[in-house]
């Protein structure tokens, strides 16, 4: 063998200096340096299967190897819900009611009367604006010469006819309008990374997500970075904002009192084993193909990494919730690899994976031993010995 024919003619020339050597070169053959498991051990494993873990591991050669490109579902199951009226009252609103009377005025100076059958309204008669009210957390009001009138519930318009209908017999043909003047029924609050968090008015109540996040400025991030959560109830979803603005279907409509967040969690997926480099990778669009992932993680490392040990490892969700993990693997020695590998779309903290090269191990063991004999060389060269 060569290793005992080094150690020989290093010690002819060295001597007993030499001798204190063999330990450190024993200890370095014992344990050479590697990056990782090769493709062949990482299979092996799989199929034996001793860590109990269920793992699955696919061979990806052809396009039905591939997994299915995920849809996200819709946030809320109830998302075809009519929506409340714009003019709906609720607690917390402040209303403007004015009231037009004809003849003895109740709340005012006396106006024209207007003779019955007359089309045109008067316009010396001038409406008499009762003071901002305020609906109480019990959904009431309270209205001069009338009382606690209750409010919760109904729009505008049937506010006015309550209100029409306790005034007769007080007023002349009293004639009342009501309009919300501070509308928080009709309103969600948005925060997180938006540039003017706080409440925003529905105007019409059929806003949909990115109508809202519009209606506060914007969002400051960047779309890839961002998540969008909304609360709704006892309910709660999320989407990914990139997800949102690419398929009109996720723009859910927004309903009143909706509670929605823009955070941002950016995407990433980490390199490891024999690559370019090991790094934490963050998703530089909305998607990445296993493709340009080995492109970002600077491909096989040439003096260790193997082509065709490629893997992805990820933890996926079963019908059930379960997680379940998946191991695929990329020969990269074959033409169509390079093609799957561009419809093979990587997912939030995916492992890539480089395999070890066996073949590389044998030219690690010399650059060991070469280190450890250079400097004795060197000594002898110097006329130590």
């Amino acid at each position: 063998m060569i290793l005992p024919r080094v150690f020989s003619l290093s010690l002819r020339k060295t001597g007993h200096a030499a001798m204190m050597a063999v330990p450190i070169i024993l200890a370095g053959c014992a344990a050479i340096p590697a990056s990782g498991p090769t493709g062949g051990e990482i299979r092996s494993q799989i199929k034996a299967d001793t860590s109990h873990l269920g793992i699955g591991l696919v061979e990806v050669s052809t396009v039905a190897d591939l997994p299915k490109a995920g849809v996200a579902p819709p946030m809320f199951a109830a998302d075809a819900k009519v929506p409340p009226p714009t003019e709906l009252v609720g607690a917390g609103d402040i209303l403007d009611i004015s009231v037009y009377e004809s003849g003895i005025a109740l709340f005012g100076r006396s106006a024209p009367a207007v003779a019955a059958g007359e089309a045109n309204f008067d316009s010396a008669a001038k409406a008499e604006r009762l003071p901002p009210a305020r609906v109480s957390d019990e959904g009431t009001i309270n209205v001069p010469y009338v009382g606690e009138v209750a409010v919760k519930g109904r729009t505008t318009n049937e506010v006015e006819r309550l209100i029409r209908q306790a005034l007769r017999g007080k007023s002349q043909n009293p004639q009342v309008l009501v309009s919300i003047r501070e509308g928080l029924t009709n309103s969600v609050i948005i925060g997180g990374d938006v540039n003017r968090p706080g409440r925003v008015v529905l105007p019409t109540n059929r806003e949909s997500l990115s109508d809202v996040i519009a209606l506060a400025g914007g969002n400051r991030g960047e779309i890839k970075d961002m998540l969008v959560r909304v609360q709704r109830g006892d309910a709660n979803g999320e989407l990914r904002l990139s997800d949102v603005m690419s398929d009109p279907a996720l723009d859910v409509r927004i309903l009143p009192a909706d509670r929605i967040s823009l955070v941002r969690a950016p995407r990433s997926f980490s390199v490891m084993g024999a690559a370019g480099k090991a790094d934490q990778v963050v998703f530089p669009g909305p998607q990445v193909t296993l493709a340009e992932a080995v492109a970002l993680a600077g491909g096989s490392n040439p003096n260790a990494g193997d082509p065709r040990a490629i893997f992805v490892f990820r933890i996926t969700k079963g019908p059930n919730g379960e997680e379940k993990p998946i191991v695929y693997h990329f020969n990269m020695m074959r033409a169509s690899s390079y093609l799957l590998a561009q419809r093979f779309v990587m997912s939030d903290k995916d492992v890539l994976y480089v395999g070890n090269a066996a073949a590389n191990q044998p030219s690690k063991l010399v650059q060991i031993v070469s280190q450890l004999f250079f400097p004795l060389v060197a000594l002898q060269n110097a006329g130590v010995f």
